[in-house]
């Protein structure tokens, strides 16, 4: 029973802040204090009562409108709460399986899971990577990535320096047309957070996702040629990929020649 309880609290802790990033998101871009107040619609703006608001059942339960309006709750909410969840229980067991439980990773990994859920989010739905998470995210991430984990930070600077240098080239090459400001700072966030070697790989997954989901969009005509992709989002998930199997790529990948 104790083995289940804990990843069930994981689990249920993971839904909890899936929630709390879907309303972060949309406080943030309507200008509203995230502590200012309790959940609303995001349609008619009542306040929600407390059944209204419980991870996963309540969408299910409403069937996904609004009991005032009746207005579509958008299926992200349901998605983000769910996918949170599952990521830190797959953080969970990706430290107790190893067999050598290391507290203060675990908690690095949950922040760096954290902050990349909330730039994958924003990104996706208003296309914008905030400056002020990738600044936080890489003073935090440095923090503890020297001065509890022994990293060196020569190969943090390297791996800002490589994945930051290659995005601010791309947008002074396009002035700006091809990716945006908010790509290069999080270039230089992943590498601070990575290393040379995991970033690369970081890099390199991102660009094959997002080429496979540019090319199933176009195929069923829901994106143009011209459309706008929030790339941030496969930042996010090419971080998320190389935070724990970017050294085993690379490795691998060196050791063919």
């Amino acid at each position: 029973m104790e083995s289940f309880l804990l990843p069930f609290f994981i689990f249920i802790l993971g839904l909890c802040l899936g929630s709390f990033f879907n309303a972060w998101a949309w406080r943030r871009f309507e200008n509203i204090k995230v502590i200012n107040g309790r959940s609303m619609c995001i349609h008619c703006r009542r306040q929600l009562e407390w059944w209204e608001n419980v991870p996963l059942f309540s969408y299910i339960f409403l069937r996904g409108k609004c009991a005032s309006c009746s207005k579509p709750i958008p299926v992200r909410y349901f998605l983000t709460e769910l996918f949170s969840g599952l990521i830190l229980l797959l953080i969970f067991y990706k430290h107790t399986l190893t067999g050598s439980f290391n507290e203060i990773l675990f908690f690095r990994d949950l922040f760096f899971a954290g902050l990349l859920i909330m730039i994958f989010i924003y990104d996706a739905v208003y296309k914008i990577i905030l400056p002020s998470i990738i600044w936080w995210g890489s003073a935090i991430g440095v923090f503890l990535n020297i001065y509890f984990l022994d990293s060196k930070i020569e190969n943090l600077i390297l791996g800002a320096t490589i994945a930051g240098g290659f995005f601010l080239l791309q947008y002074l090459i396009s002035n700006g047309r091809w990716i945006g400001g908010g790509d290069v700072r999080m270039g230089v966030m992943m590498g601070l957070w990575l290393g040379a070697k995991s970033t690369v790989v970081a890099l390199f997954f991102a660009y094959i996702v997002g080429a496979i989901f540019g090319i199933l969009m176009l195929a069923f005509k829901k994106k143009s040629w011209a459309a706008e992709i929030p790339f941030g989002t496969f930042l996010a998930l090419g971080t998320f990929f190389a935070l724990y199997y970017g050294k085993t790529v690379a490795d691998w990948y060196l050791n063919l020649f």
